[in-house]
């Protein structure tokens, strides 16, 4: 092999090259935004792009951003976000936000770049496992051996990513496949995206053109009758909720069902998308705190799992159970994930005979401001609520203050509550930028901790240069203060406390000693975010009282664009 292609790439083909199928077919299924960080391999789907009159591309400058924009995307349009990653690397780079988007349960579709197949062999710089690296944060991953696999391929992936309650697909293109002429010209009308054995499919032809989130299979009615028999006794129970169960439907179903028959019902800790606000049923979460859990779950005698998991703790913790529901709780599911939570709670509505049953919803109620100058997470959730716009898209990075939110905030306008599913810090700025892309005349707002915001500050670049209307409320405690608290919570600071002297031992059983308070806190020097938001475009301000947090939040909500209120706390 001389490793030379069969046709030089510079030349133009008569037929279309696969990365122009590639982004004609997205067209096609109404697809018309990505977001990208691309390189070499990926320079003809670049071109392709160039040339494309309604895909719009959206350049952010770190993969963990471009990953969890088309997340938040995702989340707010009921399409599926499109990401263009540049080879392994650069997937490896996203993957944070690819596992936050997964147990979100997010439609995304990954365009990675790859060497030309012909090239691997040579295994230059940045050859990489690309199917390997992409595996764990995906549901399906394909490769394009051939420029006349990219069509078929594409729309394989779309249906893979729209199929619900949403999963991640990966589309490897090698250069040569991308730069390569197909032998079929791109067909005027949109090839279907088929429905097959594993659940319900999007388009399926001509009228059904956008590629969207589908409802789940309908719920058995076996499983229906048996819970429907198990809140016929009157036994305490109780109904988690997520995915699709915690759309305005699903939860006036299990407004309707407490309303009728008693049981309870709560969300999961973290959602993907939670409608909330004036107007709308509220619904309380699981609490991250273990003994906060325990308390809310342990008279339970039967838990009904409504597209949700049975309730676990984030982590393992020493002396304390991993399961947070009683130890001889009745585990009972109404709906599995792939099946239609809001379809199952109606039917279980009209079993129970409630559908004539008012659901209980919250009314507008503007909470007296605080009187206290400090800002802290009670008041923050009082100013939000009384300044939030309707409609607005929250977005919660909030960590160790997010506790405090959703009480406050329960009387809002009406708005949506985005949350971090997977755990990995780093998700709210990027999570914000994709809604805001999906609902540009919604006003989007950051909830984000110091800590986890340095992990993707660069979202705040591509926000400017989109103009996107997203206010960042930036809460510099100047430290990773949930690690303070689980290194405490996990019983590590006692060890820390022996190897201390005694002067030393009371701050030891706090936050440890010197090394530990080294790796949790942010000071030395002190993050300047005020000067770090201008530095990328971004408009900011720093305050320190409520008051000053309510005017320049007021501010930000009567002007278009981005801004950034760092809130020192």
């Amino acid at each position: 092999m001389n490793g030379l292609p069969d046709r030089h790439h510079n030349e133009v083909p008569a037929a279309p090259n696969g990365a122009e199928v590639l982004v004609a077919t997205l067209e096609q299924h109404g697809v018309d935004v990505c977001f990208a960080n691309p390189g070499t391999s990926e320079m003809h789907f670049v071109a392709a792009l160039d040339r494309s009159e309604s895909m719009r591309s959206i350049l952010c400058l770190a993969e963990t951003v471009v990953t969890g924009a088309a997340d938040g995307y995702a989340r707010m349009s009921n399409k599926p976000g499109i990401t263009l990653l540049h080879t392994g690397p650069g997937l490896g780079n996203g993957i944070a936000n690819l596992h936050n988007a997964k147990k979100a349960l997010s439609p995304v579709v990954n365009i990675v770049g790859e060497h030309a197949t012909y090239h691997i062999e040579y295994d230059a710089p940045l050859t990489a496992d690309i199917e390997g690296l992409a595996k764990p944060v995906s549901q399906w991953v394909g490769t394009c051996k051939q420029a006349e696999q990219v069509q078929s391929m594409t729309c394989e992936a779309l249906q893979q990513a729209t199929r619900h309650p949403g999963r991640v697909a990966t589309l490897i293109l090698p250069a040569d496949a991308a730069w390569s002429a197909t032998n079929e010209k791109t067909p005027d009308d949109p090839p279907a995206l088929h429905r097959d054995t594993n659940g319900p499919i999007a388009n399926s032809g001509k009228e059904q053109s956008v590629a969207q989130r589908q409802p789940g299979s309908p719920p058995s009615q076996e499983q229906v009758q048996h819970v429907a028999e198990i809140l016929k006794t009157g036994e305490s129970a109780v109904l988690i909720l997520t995915s699709n169960a915690l759309q305005e439907a699903g939860l006036e179903a299990a407004s309707r069902l407490q309303q009728a028959c008693g049981v309870d019902f709560l969300a999961q800790t973290s959602n993907g998308r939670l409608p909330r606000g004036a107007g709308r049923v509220f619904v309380r979460q699981v609490p991250y705190r273990v003994e906060d859990a325990l308390a809310m779950l342990k008279d339970y005698k039967h838990v009904i799992r409504v597209c949700a998991k049975s309730p676990v703790a984030f982590f393992a913790y020493p002396e304390k159970p991993s399961s947070l529901v009683a130890v001889d709780a009745n585990i009972v599911t109404l709906a599995s994930e792939s099946e239609d939570g809001v379809a199952a709670l109606q039917a279980l509505v009209a079993t129970m005979n409630a559908s004539d049953v008012e659901p209980v919803k919250e009314s507008r109620r503007i909470p007296a401001l605080p009187t206290g100058n400090a800002v802290t997470g009670k008041t923050l959730g009082t100013v939000l609520c009384h300044c939030l716009p309707k409609d607005a898209i929250v977005v919660d990075e909030a960590i160790t203050n997010s506790a405090h939110l959703p009480a406050a905030t329960r009387g809002a306008e009406p708005h949506d509550w985005l949350q971090i599913c997977g755990g990995a810090i780093g998700d709210g700025m990027p999570l914000s930028t994709g809604a805001a892309v999906a609902c540009p005349d919604r006003r989007v707002v950051t909830l984000q901790a110091d800590g986890s915001g340095m992990y993707s500050l660069q979202a705040l670049w591509t926000q400017a240069r989109e103009n996107l209307n997203v206010t960042t409320v930036l809460l510099a405690n100047r430290s990773y203060a949930i690690l303070k608290y689980e290194f405490r919570n996990v019983g590590a600071h006692r060890q820390s406390a022996q190897r201390l002297s005694q002067s030393d031992s009371n701050q030891g059983a706090i936050d440890g000693g010197q090394t530990a308070r080294d790796l949790m806190d942010l000071d030395r020097p002190v993050l300047d975010w005020v000067s770090l938001a201008r530095g990328m475009g971004v408009e900011a301000v720093q305050v320190r009282t409520n008051d000053q947090l309510l005017l320049a939040l007021q501010q930000s909500f009567a002007s278009s664009g981005p801004r950034l209120i760092e809130v020192l706390m």
